[in-house]
C-alpha cells in the first residue's frame, strides 16, 4: 500500500474529506534540472488534492476537522489505473490511425493524422467510461488507516 498523510477538512456521516498536499521528491535526483517529470513536479508542487475516504471502520466522531490522518491506496490500483490511462488511448490512437492508413484507399498523411486524432479521442472516452463504471468499487478507493503515524 502507498500511504499519504492528510488533514481532515470535513466530516460527513461514514466518511471524511481529506486534503493532501503534493510534494515533489525530485530534489534528491541528480537529473532534476533536465528531466521533464521534474518540470511537471515543480509546476504542481504544493497542489492540494481532496479525497473522500470512508471512515466506517472507526467509531463515529473519532475524527474532527484539522486532524492529521493516514490514508492508503493499494499498489494494484495505481498499476491498473496507469495501464488504463496510458495504454488505452495509445492503442486506440495506433489502431485507428492504422485503419485509416490501411483500409482507406489512397489515404494521405492528413487522413492518417485525422485517424490518430479520432483514435486518441476514442481512447480518452473509453478511459472516462471505464472510470464511470468503476466509481463505486470500494476496492479502488483510498482507505483510511487512522490518525497520522498509526498503522493498521
Amino acid at each position: 500500500m502507498l500511504t499519504e498523510t492528510g488533514r481532515v477538512i470535513a466530516v460527513e456521516p461514514g466518511s471524511l474529506w481529506v486534503e493532501t498536499i503534493r510534494r515533489s521528491t525530485c530534489g534528491s535526483c541528480s537529473a532534476a534540472k533536465g528531466c521533464g517529470h521534474g518540470i511537471l513536479n515543480r509546476m504542481y508542487d504544493g497542489h492540494r488534492n481532496l479525497l473522500k475516504v470512508s471512515s466506517s471502520a472507526f467509531p463515529e466522531g473519532r475524527f474532527q476537522v484539522d486532524d492529521e490522518v493516514s490514508i492508503a491506496i493499494p499498489e494494484h490500483v495505481i498499476v491498473s489505473s496507469s495501464f488504463v490511462v496510458y495504454i488505452v488511448p495509445l492503442l486506440c490512437t495506433l489502431i485507428v490511425a492504422g485503419i485509416f492508413a490501411g483500409l482507406v484507399p489512397a489515404a494521405s498523411d492528413l487522413d492518417t493524422v485525422l485517424g490518430a486524432a479520432v483514435g486518441f479521442a476514442l481512447g480518452v472516452a473509453l478511459v472516462r467510461l471505464h472510470a464511470w463504471f468503476q466509481r463505486n468499487d470500494s476496492r479502488l478507493h483510498p482507505r483510511l488507516l487512522g490518525p497520522a503515524g498509526a498503522r493498521s
